[in-house]
């Protein structure tokens, strides 16, 4: 109880007008009953989902009740994923990260999610919406707005969306401007060009920890292994359920999250969105979470990952 779905639906029954949602799959009832009720209240609703784990679902969904009250739902209707998980408000905020509105998100699965007011941010997302709700553009075909950077009260931030843009490389540029600590948390790092970049850090010098989800976490297509055998201090997480986070911390002042796994599938085939904020204070906040994955993680085994 009281989990990040709180401020969501208190935020969600604020709202006067318009209400878009990008919605990789959704079960929570407490966000599905504020979504509705939004709806009978004469907010006008527009979803986009992804169609195998969204509205065609096979256990458990509420897309599909939102859909029979009336609520248009566009799902991708491809074997990529429409992975995004953010909702427009009023035009005046967008909330995003890698919280899908589940119960596993909420309540058992490590997510974060960051609220955003600036209208430069909000036009981006609601450009991406449109995109794939009226034009029905998904993947890398879609339309590409390129890099959307603005400043507000002196944070730096950039948005990027996958998979018609590069984010990959933006994220490896990230972490090659470090100069003294890259930590991270993900679900999935598979990225060969993210590992090298990681790689040449820990190389020149470079303080790179990183918390994996566990499973897999030592499969041959997985950063995990290379990443250790070049330094790298690396662990897999304690949780029980899922380590959904897709985060790196770099020198304490710039966080990269979003949606997007660090993956090839989410380079070259998903609809993903990713932002990077340059600030201390956010960065903090990350931090925190970050060290709490890294405390309740463990070490690998003896001999689990062998190195040449």
């Amino acid at each position: 109880v009281d989990g990040i779905d709180v401020p969501l639906t208190d935020a969600i029954d604020q709202i006067q007008n318009t209400l878009d949602i990008a919605a990789f799959e959704m079960n929570n009832d407490l966000i599905y009953q504020a979504i509705l009720d939004a709806h009978n209240r004469g907010v006008t609703v527009r979803i986009v989902t992804d169609d195998e784990s969204g509205l065609e679902d096979e256990k458990d969904t509420s897309l599909r009740d939102l859909m029979a009250a009336g609520v248009p739902v566009v799902e991708d209707a491809r074997s990529a994923l429409m992975h995004n998980k953010f909702m427009i408000m009023d035009e005046t905020a967008v909330w995003t990260g890698s919280w899908n509105y589940t119960v596993n998100g909420t309540y058992r699965n490590n997510n974060n999610t960051i609220v955003m007011q600036n209208p430069i941010a909000v036009k981006a997302y609601q450009d991406e919406f449109n995109e794939m709700f009226v034009d029905h553009e998904f993947g890398p075909t879609s339309s590409d707005q390129g890099l959307v950077t603005f400043t507000q009260d002196g944070t730096d931030v950039q948005i990027l969306f996958a998979s018609e843009g590069n984010v990959i490389e933006a994220v490896a540029n990230a972490v090659k401007e470090a100069k003294s600590d890259v930590r991270f948390m993900t679900f999935v790092f598979s990225s060969d060009s993210l590992g090298e970049a990681m790689i040449e850090a820990i190389g020149n010098g470079i303080n790179v920890q990183g918390v994996f989800e566990n499973r897999n976490s030592t499969a041959s297509w997985s950063m995990l292994p290379p990443i250790y055998c070049a330094g790298g201090n690396v662990r897999q997480d304690g949780n029980r359920y899922v380590l959904h986070h897709k985060v790196i911390i770099i020198d304490d002042d710039t966080v990269v999250t979003g949606s997007f796994n660090f993956s090839g599938n989410a380079s070259k085939s998903n609809d993903e969105n990713l932002v990077i904020i340059k600030n201390k204070d956010i960065a903090r906040i990350y931090l925190d979470e970050w060290q709490r994955m890294w405390d309740n993680a463990e070490d690998l085994e003896p001999g689990e990952v062998e190195c040449e």
